[in-house]
């Protein structure tokens, strides 16, 4: 199945990509998706949530998020239930990782779904200054959802439950346009190099005092992984495959690889290359393409004063790729 696009002035890259000037509807079988940036992501129209979404609509959302990588459901009604059966017809899920411990009870009773809010199991905002408050600082941070897992994730499907008055937008940056961009001679230096990515790193980026220190437990409940810094995204293009999970490079000085990180980080999330969407109410979906896209909660909200109930699941990928290169960290 293919996507039409009315457009007035268009430029078509040699992969059949279309990037429109002007944001025209795009037709993709029972979807209308409307652009939200000239080059990704969409608001797609024409499903309806209340029952079970047919097998054959799953082959249009599939291509539009290849087409889009982020694609937006506004007003959905989903319930954590729907939520996790729609995820599931996308693939395999992940399984919320015991950070805090193998006794400390989950805020939801499925171990499909991460909490990305900032509420305790009471439904009270998180302290601040707790662990908790602080490892949430970590999500302000550019990232890719679970690439510090050694079998990755395809898609990110992200709900919202309860939204702040004001802020909490997710901003999102488009590394596979951005790796286009770059020179033919820096992206030939850049394929087969191989990144260690460590969730604890981006921790301590985010919150350097409080993770200065990381506890057993946590470092055995998740330990690095290594993936390609150049992948193949579904559409067969390349992509980068970084964000602030990323720790060095293999092979490198730590510090010339963060380096080299940093440098790639502060070209794909130029202005050009990013945009914000904002959660309007409960039950807006934000779906995810992981090997395309990074992304974080860039616009900052009282989260003393007001709930943000975000909850996500996670499909595994499912690609050739999908298990990075994990010989890498024996070496």
């Amino acid at each position: 199945m293919s996507a039409t696009a009315t457009t007035t002035n268009t430029t078509t890259y040699a992969n059949g990509h279309i990037k429109a000037t002007a944001l025209d509807p795009v037709k993709i079988g029972s979807l209308t998706c409307k652009p939200l940036h000239q080059t990704f992501g969409a608001e797609i129209e024409g499903i309806e949530f209340s029952k079970p979404v047919p097998d054959e609509q799953i082959k249009d959302v599939v291509e539009a998020q290849t087409r889009f990588g982020v694609t937006v459901y506004r007003n959905t009604g989903l319930t954590d239930e729907a939520h996790i059966a729609f995820s599931r017809q996308l693939g395999f899920l992940e399984k919320v990782p015991k950070f805090r411990g193998p006794n400390v009870p989950d805020r939801f009773g499925y171990p499909e779904l991460f909490d990305a809010g900032n509420t305790d199991l009471d439904g009270s905002i998180i302290k601040k200054d707790s662990r908790r408050w602080w490892y949430n600082k970590g999500n302000a941070l550019w990232h890719t959802d679970s690439s510090f897992n050694q079998h990755r994730s395809k898609y990110s499907l992200l709900l919202a439950h309860k939204v702040p008055k004001e802020g909490g937008d997710t901003g999102f940056a488009d590394v596979r346009r951005a790796f286009r961009d770059l020179p033919e001679e820096r992206k030939a230096k850049l394929r087969g190099l191989v990144c260690k990515h460590d969730l604890w790193h981006s921790r301590k980026l985010a919150a350097p005092e409080e993770y200065a220190s990381v506890t057993e437990h946590e470092l055995n409940a998740k330990p690095p992984a290594y993936h390609k810094l150049v992948q193949i995204a579904p559409d067969g293009e390349e992509s980068l495959y970084i964000a602030a999970h990323a720790a060095e490079i293999v092979g490198m000085p730590k510090d010339e690889g963060l380096r080299i990180i940093t440098e790639l980080m502060d070209h794909c999330t130029q202005s050009k290359y990013t945009m914000a969407v904002k959660w309007y109410q409960p039950g807006d979906l934000v779906r995810l393409l992981g090997q395309s896209r990074v992304y974080a909660s860039r616009d900052a909200f009282s989260d003393q004063m007001e709930v943000r109930d975000m909850r996500r699941t996670t499909v595994f990928d499912d690609g050739p790729d999908k298990d990075g290169v994990p010989e890498t960290g024996n070496k």
